[in-house]
């Protein structure tokens, strides 16, 4: 998958006010939703006036300031696609969904097996997934969790072989996997790792090209004195033209350092 397209299962909460309908739209994992409801404009019943799923209306009791739409009552299996829709009277009062995102899936997949190679290839296998979630491939470097690249997951419970070509730098390289779900809830392969035989990377400050220069093309990262991130990327050159003469921390390859704009 590619970077801009991390999505995994979505869950879309719109309201067509002009409709009196709110539309959510996602999976089944067996969690409820819960409805914030309110008196309607005229002072006489509530807000909210009758709730479908997958074009079924709930039996749920909705005439109360909050209430439940309990999923359980239409046998749904889990994952199954799911669309609520709820009709409310268009006089000036909304009903609120408080927990829209149940409809999302959390990452339930098991580790079978994961390993690299002297060439940086990262493979690994699973079993149990129950949905279509994007793995996030991470490399420990710069004393902390960096995200290197995404893979997405075929959620299928039978056995699920990945791969994923990093780019290595010189020395230890460690790495592994996680998927995220619903509030967050992540969920983590067993790391790997393996030295590398590369060259160490090394640069030159030209001062009147105003650039760094490195040996080859890493990631970096520069951060001003007061540890804001002010450039990011992957080349073999960074424009500090346009910062001021200051001291900087930068991060690259396997190296943290710092330098100075003259």
């Amino acid at each position: 998958m590619k970077v801009a397209l991390l999505i995994f299962t979505s869950v879309i909460l719109t309201q067509y006010l002009s409709a009196g309908v709110i539309v959510i739209e996602g999976e089944y994992q067996n969690r409820n939703i819960y409805i914030q409801n309110s008196i309607s404009y005229s002072g006489v019943g509530y807000c909210t006036y009758a709730v479908l799923v997958n074009g079924t209306f709930s039996t749920d009791e909705i005439n109360s300031d909050a209430f439940e739409i309990s999923l359980d009552q239409f046998h749904l299996e889990l994952g199954a696609p799911v669309l609520i829709e709820i009709k409310y009277k268009n006089n000036g009062c909304v009903p609120k969904v408080l927990n829209p995102d149940a409809l999302l899936p959390n990452p339930t997949f098991e580790t079978t097996n994961i390993s690299i190679d002297n060439q940086g290839n990262l493979q690994w296998s699973t079993i149990n997934e129950k949905a279509k979630l994007t793995f996030i491939v991470e490399q420990f470097k710069w004393n902390k969790w960096v995200q290197v690249g995404q893979v997405d997951g075929k959620g299928s419970l039978t056995k699920n072989y990945y791969q994923f070509q990093t780019a290595p730098h010189a020395g230890r390289n460690k790495y592994r996997v996680k998927q995220k779900g619903y509030i967050d809830k992540t969920k983590y392969t067993p790391s790997v790792s393996y030295n590398s035989l590369k060259r160490e990377i090394s640069y030159i400050i030209y001062g009147k090209k105003q650039e760094i220069k490195f040996t080859e093309k890493t990631s970096f990262e520069v951060f001003d004195k007061f540890g804001n991130l002010i450039k990011k990327g992957y080349d073999n050159r960074i424009n500090i033209a346009n910062i001021p003469k200051d001291t900087y921390y930068m991060n690259f390859g396997n190296t943290r350092t710092k330098f100075k704009k003259k």
